[in-house]
């Protein structure tokens, strides 16, 4: 039997971790500093247009004002009875003062325009950096999500090649169960939604110019299918990976997937949280929120229960997590020891061990299940 160095193979992919996290948080970086100098360069671009106006202005005023100076210069230099020197003399002057100045005015119109198309060039590189910027963070945020998600501690609980080809079989399962029930989401829901515009789009444009009633009444039902597929596609995102995480912590999060698994579960569900909220390491707010999404769906699937409710407690050092239910209830034993399919607690109690926290399951059957984790508010 192959025996592996967990520990190393742990610690190399930490490195990774941290390696892509910190190229993560480098490449963002670069967008919001590119996305900052498009702001400024837009600025600047809106200035030099308002400038190149105005010069445009003063050079069509001094254009015309020249040509009225070369009229009367060759006014006074054809009749001199009429004028003195002194007034050719004058009249001289002043049109060269005028040809001068629309020189000068001309140049600086010229240089203006050049500045501004250099300006316009460089925001529209600057806005395909920012762009490429973006899809990059985002690609990159796929790979964490999996590697933190997925992979962390995975190492630590291997003793031997026998655990974890079954863990991984288990793991396997996860993923593909989880593949074919998002491909299901999307197939039964947005799929079916945009082949159903499509078809009312071909309706729209058949009897467009027929029967514009009918027309505006078909681009009324379309625009509520669209907003419908929006909202189902909005929802699986967030059922893969919720923005709220990222942008606002680990609270507003778990309160937008309760209020979301409200509105479909069968059991009434409340959230309860005491002490001062706080912002966590990315790594704890991850696997706390994952925590709580994998035993409301369990309790979602197989618990039929009335009621279940989730308790988190911020303390100064340590955050306490409680997730109970009056639902049907299993046996504790069988389910540590891998004897039921059980991936679920066995996969929240790794991530939890893998921040170095603590769980307890307590399950009676008939009496309920409460879980309880106590985690570190720092890593």
């Amino acid at each position: 039997m192959i025996k592996l160095d967990t520990k190393t193979i742990d610690k190399i992919l930490k490195r990774t971790m941290n390696a892509i996290e910190s190229g993560k948080r480098q490449i963002y970086e670069i967008a919001e500093a590119a996305r900052n100098e498009y702001q400024r360069l837009l600025s600047d671009v809106e200035t030099i247009k308002s400038e190149t106006d105005d010069i445009i202005k003063q050079v069509d005023g001094l254009e015309r004002e020249e040509r009225r100076a070369r009229l009367r210069l060759m006014e006074v230099s054809r009749d001199f009875h009429k004028y003195t020197e002194a007034d050719i003399h004058e009249a001289y002057s002043y049109a060269n003062k005028v040809q001068i100045d629309l020189s000068v005015l001309r140049e600086r119109e010229q240089n203006l325009r050049k500045r501004r198309d250099e300006l316009e060039l460089r925001l529209r590189n600057l806005n395909e950096t920012v762009v490429r910027a973006e899809n990059v963070v985002s690609q990159v945020g796929v790979v964490l999500g999996f590697l933190g998600n997925e992979m962390s501690g995975f190492c630590a609980q291997v003793e031997t090649l026998q655990q974890k080809q079954m863990l991984s079989a288990k793991i396997i399962k996860a993923q593909e169960e989880e593949r074919k029930r998002v491909a299901r989401e999307i197939h039964d829901g947005p799929a079916q939604t945009m082949a159903n515009i499509v078809f009312r789009a071909e309706v729209v444009e058949r009897v467009l110019d027929t029967d514009a009633q009918r027309a505006r009444t078909e681009l009324q039902n379309l625009k509520t299918q669209v907003r419908d597929c929006l909202k189902e596609v909005r929802k699986i995102i967030f059922d893969l990976r919720p923005m709220a995480l990222d942008d606002l912590g680990l609270a507003p999060a778990l309160r937008r997937f309760i209020d979301i698994m409200k509105e479909r579960s069968p059991f009434t569900l409340e959230l309860m949280i005491t002490g001062t909220e706080k912002r966590l390491a990315n790594v704890l707010e991850v696997s706390l929120f994952r925590i709580c999404q994998e035993a409301l769906q369990n309790i979602e699937k197989h618990s039929r229960a009335s009621h279940a409710r989730i308790k988190i407690d911020f303390q100064k050092d340590w955050l306490y997590l409680i997730v109970e239910d009056n639902g049907v209830g299993f046996i504790e034993q069988e389910v540590l020891e891998g004897k039921s399919d059980s991936y679920g607690l066995l996969s929240m109690k790794e991530r939890v061990e893998v921040i170095g926290g603590n769980m307890i399951i307590k399950s009676e059957p008939g009496v309920g299940t409460k879980i309880f984790v106590q985690a570190p508010v720092k890593l």
